[in-house]
Protein backbone atom coordinates (compact mmCIF):
# COMPACT_ATOMS: atom_id res chain seq x y z
CA UNK A 1 0.00 0.00 0.00
CA UNK A 2 1.00 3.44 -0.74
CA UNK A 3 2.95 5.85 1.72
CA UNK A 4 1.30 8.92 1.51
CA UNK A 5 3.67 11.81 2.14
CA UNK A 6 2.59 15.48 3.09
CA UNK A 7 5.15 16.86 0.24
CA UNK A 8 5.80 16.44 -3.23
CA UNK A 9 9.29 16.44 -2.13
CA UNK A 10 9.00 13.79 0.75
CA UNK A 11 7.77 12.02 -2.05
CA UNK A 12 10.98 12.31 -4.20
CA UNK A 13 13.68 11.95 -1.46
CA UNK A 14 13.75 8.14 -1.28
CA UNK A 15 15.68 8.76 -5.07
CA UNK A 16 19.48 8.43 -4.74
CA UNK A 17 22.03 8.68 -6.57
CA UNK A 18 22.79 6.68 -9.49
CA UNK A 19 19.59 5.70 -10.40
CA UNK A 20 17.55 5.48 -13.39
CA UNK A 21 14.21 6.97 -13.23
CA UNK A 22 11.34 7.16 -16.17
CA UNK A 23 8.65 9.70 -16.02
CA UNK A 24 5.34 9.58 -17.11
CA UNK A 25 4.93 11.49 -20.43
CA UNK A 26 3.68 14.09 -22.72
CA UNK A 27 0.29 15.85 -21.15
CA UNK A 28 0.80 13.49 -18.00
CA UNK A 29 4.18 15.04 -16.92
CA UNK A 30 3.84 15.14 -13.44
CA UNK A 31 5.55 18.31 -12.99
CA UNK A 32 4.58 18.68 -9.49
CA UNK A 33 7.08 15.79 -8.62
CA UNK A 34 9.85 17.23 -11.29
CA UNK A 35 9.80 20.08 -9.46
CA UNK A 36 10.17 18.75 -6.01
CA UNK A 37 12.89 16.41 -7.91
CA UNK A 38 15.11 19.11 -8.83
CA UNK A 39 15.44 20.38 -5.68
CA UNK A 40 16.39 16.66 -4.17
CA UNK A 41 18.38 16.24 -6.75
CA UNK A 42 21.39 18.95 -6.31
CA UNK A 43 22.20 16.25 -3.44
CA UNK A 44 22.78 13.82 -5.54
CA UNK A 45 24.87 12.63 -8.55
CA UNK A 46 24.40 10.54 -11.70
CA UNK A 47 20.94 10.44 -11.65
CA UNK A 48 18.90 9.70 -15.12
CA UNK A 49 16.16 11.09 -16.43
CA UNK A 50 14.51 8.82 -19.40
CA UNK A 51 11.50 10.28 -20.58
CA UNK A 52 9.54 10.14 -24.11
CA UNK A 53 8.49 13.86 -24.56
CA UNK A 54 7.60 15.91 -21.00
CA UNK A 55 5.70 18.79 -21.31
CA UNK A 56 6.42 22.04 -18.91
CA UNK A 57 9.66 20.61 -17.56
CA UNK A 58 12.07 23.46 -17.48
CA UNK A 59 12.55 22.78 -13.75
CA UNK A 60 14.81 19.46 -14.51
CA UNK A 61 16.74 20.93 -17.51
CA UNK A 62 18.70 23.67 -15.05
CA UNK A 63 22.15 23.92 -15.95
CA UNK A 64 22.75 23.89 -11.84
CA UNK A 65 21.65 20.51 -12.39
CA UNK A 66 24.77 19.47 -14.54
CA UNK A 67 26.68 16.52 -13.00
CA UNK A 68 23.94 15.73 -10.84
CA UNK A 69 20.57 14.86 -12.98
CA UNK A 70 21.04 14.57 -16.94
CA UNK A 71 17.92 13.66 -19.36
CA UNK A 72 17.54 10.35 -21.21
CA UNK A 73 15.52 11.38 -23.76
CA UNK A 74 13.67 9.12 -26.47
CA UNK A 75 11.76 12.23 -28.69
CA UNK A 76 12.98 15.86 -28.23
CA UNK A 77 11.20 18.59 -26.69
CA UNK A 78 10.81 22.21 -25.87
CA UNK A 79 12.64 21.39 -22.98
CA UNK A 80 15.49 19.27 -23.96
CA UNK A 81 16.35 19.80 -27.62
CA UNK A 82 18.92 22.29 -26.66
CA UNK A 83 20.30 19.82 -24.04
CA UNK A 84 20.71 17.76 -26.53
CA UNK A 85 22.33 19.37 -29.20
CA UNK A 86 24.34 21.00 -26.45
CA UNK A 87 25.99 17.78 -25.42
CA UNK A 88 24.33 18.12 -21.70
CA UNK A 89 21.44 15.67 -22.53
CA UNK A 90 21.04 12.41 -24.92
CA UNK A 91 18.85 11.50 -27.39
CA UNK A 92 18.21 8.22 -27.86
CA UNK A 93 16.54 6.80 -31.71
CA UNK A 94 14.41 4.00 -31.28
CA UNK A 95 10.76 3.06 -32.93
CA UNK A 96 8.25 4.06 -29.96
CA UNK A 97 6.78 0.54 -30.10
CA UNK A 98 10.28 -0.93 -29.02
CA UNK A 99 10.69 1.42 -26.01
CA UNK A 100 7.98 -0.63 -24.04
CA UNK A 101 10.32 -3.90 -24.77
CA UNK A 102 13.67 -2.24 -24.27
CA UNK A 103 12.06 -1.99 -21.05
CA UNK A 104 10.45 -5.24 -20.13
CA UNK A 105 13.42 -6.97 -21.55
CA UNK A 106 15.73 -5.46 -19.09
CA UNK A 107 17.93 -3.99 -21.40
CA UNK A 108 17.49 -0.58 -19.93
CA UNK A 109 17.05 -0.88 -16.44
CA UNK A 110 14.00 1.41 -14.19
CA UNK A 111 14.55 2.40 -11.03
CA UNK A 112 12.07 4.71 -9.90
CA UNK A 113 8.88 5.41 -12.33
CA UNK A 114 7.05 8.96 -11.95
CA UNK A 115 3.87 9.05 -12.80
CA UNK A 116 0.34 11.07 -12.48
CA UNK A 117 -2.84 9.07 -11.87
CA UNK A 118 -6.42 9.32 -11.33
CA UNK A 119 -7.39 8.94 -7.60
CA UNK A 120 -8.13 4.98 -6.28
CA UNK A 121 -11.84 3.51 -7.01
CA UNK A 122 -13.43 1.05 -4.91
CA UNK A 123 -10.71 -1.40 -6.06
CA UNK A 124 -7.90 0.81 -5.33
CA UNK A 125 -7.26 0.84 -8.87
CA UNK A 126 -5.90 4.32 -10.11
CA UNK A 127 -5.64 5.57 -13.92
CA UNK A 128 -2.43 6.51 -15.82
CA UNK A 129 -5.22 8.45 -17.53
CA UNK A 130 -4.25 10.59 -20.83
CA UNK A 131 -0.97 8.91 -21.25
CA UNK A 132 -0.27 5.47 -21.14
CA UNK A 133 2.77 5.08 -24.19
CA UNK A 134 5.47 3.37 -22.47
CA UNK A 135 4.81 4.24 -19.07
CA UNK A 136 2.73 1.50 -18.62
CA UNK A 137 5.81 -0.57 -19.20
CA UNK A 138 8.05 1.24 -16.76
CA UNK A 139 5.49 0.94 -14.36
CA UNK A 140 5.81 -3.21 -14.53
CA UNK A 141 9.56 -3.59 -14.36
CA UNK A 142 10.12 -0.40 -11.69
CA UNK A 143 11.97 -1.43 -8.59
CA UNK A 144 9.80 1.76 -7.11
CA UNK A 145 6.81 3.94 -8.32
CA UNK A 146 6.61 7.56 -6.99
CA UNK A 147 3.09 9.33 -7.68
CA UNK A 148 1.01 12.48 -7.88
CA UNK A 149 -2.26 11.47 -7.69
CA UNK A 150 -4.14 14.23 -9.37
CA UNK A 151 -8.16 14.62 -8.50
CA UNK A 152 -8.50 15.75 -12.18
CA UNK A 153 -6.52 13.16 -14.17
CA UNK A 154 -9.55 11.15 -15.97
CA UNK A 155 -9.91 7.95 -15.41
CA UNK A 156 -9.47 5.78 -18.84
CA UNK A 157 -10.07 2.22 -20.05
CA UNK A 158 -7.79 0.22 -21.13
CA UNK A 159 -4.38 -0.62 -20.17
CA UNK A 160 -4.24 2.42 -18.11
CA UNK A 161 -4.72 0.91 -14.55
CA UNK A 162 -2.38 0.98 -11.58
CA UNK A 163 -3.48 -0.30 -8.21
CA UNK A 164 -2.74 1.59 -5.15
CA UNK A 165 -1.32 -1.15 -3.38
CA UNK A 166 1.57 -1.09 -6.34
CA UNK A 167 2.25 2.59 -5.80
CA UNK A 168 5.14 2.94 -3.19
CA UNK A 169 4.68 6.82 -2.31
CA UNK A 170 1.92 9.25 -3.59
CA UNK A 171 1.61 12.95 -2.72
CA UNK A 172 -2.22 13.54 -3.28
CA UNK A 173 -2.88 17.72 -5.26
CA UNK A 174 -5.13 18.83 -7.64
CA UNK A 175 -3.73 20.58 -9.82
CA UNK A 176 -4.48 21.80 -13.87
CA UNK A 177 -4.04 18.99 -16.69
CA UNK A 178 -1.58 20.77 -19.34
CA UNK A 179 -3.42 21.19 -21.85
CA UNK A 180 -2.79 22.84 -25.46
CA UNK A 181 -4.47 24.97 -27.53
CA UNK A 182 -5.42 24.71 -31.32
CA UNK A 183 -3.04 26.41 -33.28
CA UNK A 184 -4.56 28.88 -35.99
CA UNK A 185 -4.24 26.80 -39.61
CA UNK A 186 -2.61 28.58 -42.34
CA UNK A 187 -3.47 28.61 -45.59
CA UNK A 188 -0.74 26.08 -46.53
CA UNK A 189 -1.97 23.76 -44.03
CA UNK A 190 -5.76 24.23 -44.67
CA UNK A 191 -4.45 23.25 -48.62
CA UNK A 192 -2.45 20.27 -47.76
CA UNK A 193 -5.35 19.26 -45.12
CA UNK A 194 -7.83 19.39 -48.08
CA UNK A 195 -5.56 17.32 -50.24
CA UNK A 196 -4.72 14.39 -47.52
CA UNK A 197 -8.77 14.23 -47.43
CA UNK A 198 -9.05 13.61 -50.74
CA UNK A 199 -7.70 10.57 -50.39
CA UNK A 200 -9.42 9.20 -47.21
CA UNK A 201 -12.65 6.76 -48.11
CA UNK A 202 -15.22 5.59 -46.29
CA UNK A 203 -14.00 2.92 -43.84
CA UNK A 204 -10.77 4.23 -43.73
CA UNK A 205 -8.84 3.64 -40.27
CA UNK A 206 -6.72 6.70 -39.79
CA UNK A 207 -3.48 7.44 -37.73
CA UNK A 208 -2.43 11.32 -37.37
CA UNK A 209 -0.47 13.35 -35.05
CA UNK A 210 -0.98 16.35 -33.28
CA UNK A 211 -0.80 19.88 -34.56
CA UNK A 212 -2.34 21.99 -37.59
CA UNK A 213 -1.92 19.84 -40.53
CA UNK A 214 -3.98 16.99 -39.14
CA UNK A 215 -6.78 18.94 -37.52
CA UNK A 216 -7.31 20.66 -41.04
CA UNK A 217 -7.30 17.35 -42.40
CA UNK A 218 -9.79 16.18 -40.30
CA UNK A 219 -11.92 18.86 -41.08
CA UNK A 220 -12.59 18.08 -44.84
CA UNK A 221 -13.77 15.02 -43.50
CA UNK A 222 -16.76 15.43 -42.26
CA UNK A 223 -19.08 14.11 -45.18
CA UNK A 224 -17.00 10.31 -44.99
CA UNK A 225 -18.42 7.93 -43.18
CA UNK A 226 -17.52 4.96 -41.07
CA UNK A 227 -13.84 6.73 -40.15
CA UNK A 228 -12.08 4.58 -37.42
CA UNK A 229 -9.34 5.50 -35.69
CA UNK A 230 -5.74 3.23 -34.51
CA UNK A 231 -3.53 6.09 -33.56
CA UNK A 232 -0.32 6.51 -31.11
CA UNK A 233 -2.05 9.75 -30.08
CA UNK A 234 -5.26 12.06 -31.13
CA UNK A 235 -6.35 15.24 -30.10
CA UNK A 236 -9.08 17.53 -31.06
CA UNK A 237 -9.84 17.06 -34.28
CA UNK A 238 -10.46 13.57 -33.46
CA UNK A 239 -13.30 14.39 -31.60
CA UNK A 240 -15.32 16.51 -33.60
CA UNK A 241 -15.73 13.97 -35.89
CA UNK A 242 -17.03 11.19 -33.61
CA UNK A 243 -19.43 13.85 -32.26
CA UNK A 244 -20.34 14.20 -35.64
CA UNK A 245 -21.30 10.59 -35.86
CA UNK A 246 -18.08 10.25 -38.73
CA UNK A 247 -15.64 8.22 -37.05
CA UNK A 248 -17.52 4.64 -35.66
CA UNK A 249 -14.43 2.44 -35.55
CA UNK A 250 -17.13 -0.42 -36.48
CA UNK A 251 -14.68 -1.31 -40.32
CA UNK A 252 -11.89 -2.33 -37.76
CA UNK A 253 -10.70 -5.65 -36.69
CA UNK A 254 -8.46 -4.50 -33.59
CA UNK A 255 -10.68 -3.25 -30.94
CA UNK A 256 -13.83 -2.84 -33.53
CA UNK A 257 -16.20 -0.32 -32.27
CA UNK A 258 -13.46 1.78 -29.94
CA UNK A 259 -10.93 4.44 -31.00
CA UNK A 260 -7.52 2.95 -29.64
CA UNK A 261 -4.85 5.16 -28.66
CA UNK A 262 -1.40 5.36 -26.26
CA UNK A 263 -2.08 9.18 -25.31
CA UNK A 264 -3.99 12.33 -26.12
CA UNK A 265 -3.17 15.76 -25.45
CA UNK A 266 -5.17 18.77 -26.02
CA UNK A 267 -8.03 20.40 -24.34
CA UNK A 268 -10.28 20.48 -21.23
CA UNK A 269 -12.92 19.26 -23.27
CA UNK A 270 -10.89 16.48 -24.85
CA UNK A 271 -9.92 15.12 -21.42
CA UNK A 272 -13.59 15.07 -20.44
CA UNK A 273 -14.65 13.06 -23.26
CA UNK A 274 -12.57 10.45 -22.39
CA UNK A 275 -12.76 10.42 -19.19
CA UNK A 276 -14.75 6.83 -18.02
CA UNK A 277 -15.74 6.65 -22.16
CA UNK A 278 -15.52 2.89 -22.57
CA UNK A 279 -15.51 4.38 -26.61
CA UNK A 280 -11.43 4.79 -26.31
CA UNK A 281 -9.10 2.38 -25.11
CA UNK A 282 -5.45 3.37 -24.08
CA UNK A 283 -3.26 0.66 -24.87
CA UNK A 284 0.29 0.07 -24.26
CA UNK A 285 2.29 1.41 -27.05
CA UNK A 286 4.13 -2.05 -27.59
CA UNK A 287 0.72 -2.94 -28.63
CA UNK A 288 -0.82 -0.17 -30.29
CA UNK A 289 2.33 0.58 -32.57
CA UNK A 290 3.01 -2.86 -33.73
CA UNK A 291 2.84 -2.81 -37.18
CA UNK A 292 1.45 -6.66 -37.30
CA UNK A 293 -1.40 -5.17 -35.18
CA UNK A 294 -1.96 -1.87 -37.39
CA UNK A 295 -2.26 -4.10 -40.75
CA UNK A 296 -4.99 -6.26 -38.75
CA UNK A 297 -7.17 -3.47 -39.50
CA UNK A 298 -8.49 -2.72 -43.18
CA UNK A 299 -7.37 0.68 -44.59
CA UNK A 300 -5.17 1.81 -42.75
CA UNK A 301 -4.17 5.64 -43.43
CA UNK A 302 -1.34 6.66 -41.76
CA UNK A 303 -0.59 10.47 -41.41
CA UNK A 304 3.08 11.46 -40.57
CA UNK A 305 5.10 14.52 -41.01
CA UNK A 306 8.73 15.33 -42.23
CA UNK A 307 11.32 18.17 -41.43
CA UNK A 308 12.69 17.70 -45.34
CA UNK A 309 12.44 14.99 -47.65
CA UNK A 310 15.19 14.57 -50.38
CA UNK A 311 14.29 13.77 -54.15
CA UNK A 312 14.53 9.52 -53.76
CA UNK A 313 11.65 9.60 -50.96
CA UNK A 314 14.16 9.80 -48.14
CA UNK A 315 12.09 11.30 -45.25
CA UNK A 316 14.30 13.03 -42.24
CA UNK A 317 12.03 13.54 -39.86
CA UNK A 318 14.07 13.74 -36.40
CA UNK A 319 16.53 16.39 -37.03
CA UNK A 320 17.93 19.38 -38.91
CA UNK A 321 21.11 18.20 -40.26
CA UNK A 322 22.98 17.10 -37.10
CA UNK A 323 21.08 19.07 -35.17
CA UNK A 324 18.01 17.05 -33.36
CA UNK A 325 14.56 18.39 -33.18
CA UNK A 326 11.58 15.73 -32.01
CA UNK A 327 12.76 12.44 -32.60
CA UNK A 328 11.90 8.81 -34.21
CA UNK A 329 9.00 8.46 -32.88
CA UNK A 330 5.84 6.12 -34.53
CA UNK A 331 6.04 7.51 -38.42
CA UNK A 332 7.94 3.89 -39.07
CA UNK A 333 5.90 1.90 -36.72
CA UNK A 334 2.44 2.98 -38.96
CA UNK A 335 3.84 3.03 -42.51
CA UNK A 336 5.02 -0.31 -41.95
CA UNK A 337 1.64 -0.79 -40.60
CA UNK A 338 -0.31 0.70 -43.28
CA UNK A 339 1.82 -0.62 -46.16
CA UNK A 340 0.74 -4.10 -44.89
CA UNK A 341 -2.86 -3.50 -44.17
CA UNK A 342 -5.36 -4.58 -47.08
CA UNK A 343 -6.24 -1.14 -48.91
CA UNK A 344 -3.67 0.68 -46.67
CA UNK A 345 -1.65 3.67 -47.40
CA UNK A 346 0.81 6.10 -45.81
CA UNK A 347 1.22 9.88 -46.27
CA UNK A 348 4.16 12.21 -45.16
CA UNK A 349 2.64 15.46 -45.56
CA UNK A 350 4.72 18.84 -45.42
CA UNK A 351 4.83 22.32 -46.31
CA UNK A 352 7.14 22.75 -49.49
CA UNK A 353 9.29 25.42 -47.23
CA UNK A 354 10.71 26.23 -44.43
CA UNK A 355 11.67 29.86 -42.71
CA UNK A 356 8.85 31.99 -44.30
CA UNK A 357 9.50 30.27 -47.82
CA UNK A 358 13.73 30.80 -47.74
CA UNK A 359 14.57 27.03 -48.13
CA UNK A 360 13.01 24.26 -49.74
CA UNK A 361 11.89 21.63 -48.03
CA UNK A 362 11.73 19.02 -50.70
CA UNK A 363 15.59 18.49 -51.67
CA UNK A 364 18.52 17.40 -54.10
CA UNK A 365 19.81 15.56 -51.01
CA UNK A 366 19.06 15.63 -47.42
CA UNK A 367 21.39 17.94 -45.09
CA UNK A 368 24.59 16.38 -44.14
CA UNK A 369 24.14 14.66 -40.63
CA UNK A 370 20.08 14.08 -41.22
CA UNK A 371 18.48 11.37 -40.04
CA UNK A 372 16.52 9.01 -42.54
CA UNK A 373 13.73 7.69 -40.39
CA UNK A 374 11.45 6.62 -43.12
CA UNK A 375 13.17 4.83 -45.92
CA UNK A 376 12.49 5.87 -49.94
CA UNK A 377 11.45 1.95 -49.92
CA UNK A 378 8.54 2.93 -47.43
CA UNK A 379 7.39 5.92 -48.64
CA UNK A 380 3.38 5.78 -50.05
CA UNK A 381 2.13 9.60 -51.10
CA UNK A 382 4.16 13.09 -50.43
CA UNK A 383 2.08 15.58 -49.72
CA UNK A 384 2.74 19.33 -50.07
CA UNK A 385 0.65 22.50 -50.93
CA UNK A 386 1.02 22.44 -54.02
CA UNK A 387 -0.18 18.77 -54.74
CA UNK A 388 0.59 14.90 -54.21
CA UNK A 389 3.34 12.83 -55.39
CA UNK A 390 3.00 8.81 -55.59
CA UNK A 391 6.27 7.21 -54.72
CA UNK A 392 5.25 3.62 -54.25
CA UNK A 393 6.95 1.50 -57.22
CA UNK A 394 8.29 4.46 -59.14
CA UNK A 395 11.85 4.73 -60.11
CA UNK A 396 14.40 7.64 -58.63
CA UNK A 397 14.12 9.88 -61.73
CA UNK A 398 10.16 9.62 -61.28
CA UNK A 399 10.15 10.15 -58.66
CA UNK A 400 12.42 13.14 -58.75
CA UNK A 401 9.92 14.39 -61.49
CA UNK A 402 7.02 14.10 -59.34
CA UNK A 403 8.28 15.54 -56.08
CA UNK A 404 9.72 18.38 -57.94
CA UNK A 405 6.22 19.34 -59.60
CA UNK A 406 4.92 19.47 -55.46
CA UNK A 407 7.88 21.79 -54.52
CA UNK A 408 7.57 25.43 -54.30
CA UNK A 409 7.66 26.78 -57.59
CA UNK A 410 10.23 29.22 -56.49
CA UNK A 411 12.68 26.59 -56.50
CA UNK A 412 11.92 23.88 -58.93
CA UNK A 413 14.13 25.03 -61.58
CA UNK A 414 16.92 25.33 -59.19
CA UNK A 415 15.39 21.15 -58.04
CA UNK A 416 15.87 20.29 -61.56
CA UNK A 417 18.54 21.38 -62.10
CA UNK A 418 20.51 19.77 -59.36
CA UNK A 419 18.25 16.31 -60.24
CA UNK A 420 20.01 16.64 -63.82
CA UNK A 421 23.69 18.33 -62.78
CA UNK A 422 24.28 15.99 -59.76
CA UNK A 423 22.26 13.22 -59.98
CA UNK A 424 22.31 12.28 -63.00
CA UNK A 425 18.38 12.36 -63.24
CA UNK A 426 16.30 12.86 -66.46
CA UNK A 427 13.99 15.07 -64.89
Amino acid sequence: MACFTETALDAVSIIGSGENIWCHSMAATPTVLLEALAQHAQSLCGVTMMQLHLEHAESIADPALEGHLRNRCFFAGKTTRNLINEGRADYVPMFLSEIPKLLRHGEQQVDTALVQVSTPDQHGNCSLGISVEATAAACDVAKRIIAHVNPNMPRTHGDSFINIRDIDYAFVAETPLITIARKDISDTERRIGEIIASRIKDGDCLQMGIGAIPNAALSFMKDRRDLGVHTEMFSDGVLDLIEAGVITNSNKKVARGRTVTGFTMGSDRLYRFVDDNPEVTFLDIEFVNNPVVIAKNPQVTAINSAIQIDLSGQVCADSMGHKIYSGVGGQVDFVLGANFSEHGKSIIALPSTAKKGAFSRLVPALERGAGVVTTRALVDYVVTEYGIAELRGRSIAERARDLINISHPDFREELAREARDTLGLSV
